[in-house]
């Protein structure tokens, strides 16, 4: 069966199909051939509410759920606002979970966050590490929030069958990224930074952290993946 074969009978939900990489996701699987794609908008679907999830279950009636929304941010969204992003992204992945096991949801893809991995493992780090320490205070309820869904898929596998597997890309940055300065990633951040100190003359800029840090990114290369349930 080629690829074009297989999407084509596809009914396929891309939750946050409207952010930075949900976008390249949905374009993608266009390109594959995938006719019904279903992007839920939170005008619409608000997927912290359990009424919500299972209306748009009903909607879409999918094959596939690719959950790829969350309430995320930088540094400062996530010392302001810890008890948000702990329950936005615990409650909404749960439910999804849940409901597309009762739907009879036969693929279930969740795209979940390297923050979930421990402050200091070593490096270079592997999967398994992702259970053996807390994650970096700053970001640590969203961390935690994110895994949550990972526990639950590989529980429902064991007791239920469902098929849910799990992805945690690395940070991501590319063009239509999110430059909102109270809720921008590291690269969107530093950009807008030197760019509005040039534009302003100065010559120096404030960074987070000493500098001593490591990061790997992931280029991407369209769309905007932004801190909405969408």
């Amino acid at each position: 069966m080629t690829d074009a074969t297989f999407w084509a009978n596809r009914r396929v939900v891309v939750t946050g199909g409207a952010s930075f990489l949900g976008r390249y996701i949905v374009r993608k699987l266009r390109e594959r051939g995938c006719q019904d794609v279903f992007v839920p908008r939170a005008a619409e679907y608000d997927l912290r509410e359990k009424d919500a999830i299972i209306r748009m279950y009903r909607d879409a009636r999918p094959d596939i759920v690719i959950h790829a929304a969350a309430r995320m941010g930088g540094i400062g969204a996530n010392l302001a606002r810890p008890g948000d992003f702990f329950y936005d992204n615990a409650i909404m992945g749960i439910q999804l979970v849940e409901q597309a096991r009762q739907f009879g949801v036969g693929k279930f893809v969740y795209v979940g966050t390297v923050c979930s991995y421990p402050k200091a493992p070593p490096v270079p780090f592997k999967e398994d590490d992702l259970w053996n320490g807390y994650p970096e205070e700053t970001n640590a309820a969203y961390g935690i929030a994110e895994r949550m869904p990972i526990a639950q898929l590989q529980a429902y596998r064991k007791q239920y069958g469902f098929n849910g597997i799990c992805l945690l890309p690395v940070n991501m940055y590319g063009p239509g990224d999110n430059f909102d300065p109270t809720t921008s990633h590291v690269i969107p951040a530093l950009i807008r930074k030197i760019s509005e100190a040039k534009e302003q003359g100065l010559r120096s800029i404030t960074v987070w952290g000493t500098g001593a840090a490591s990061r790997e990114f992931l280029f991407g290369g369209y769309g905007r993946r932004n801190c909405a349930c969408q």
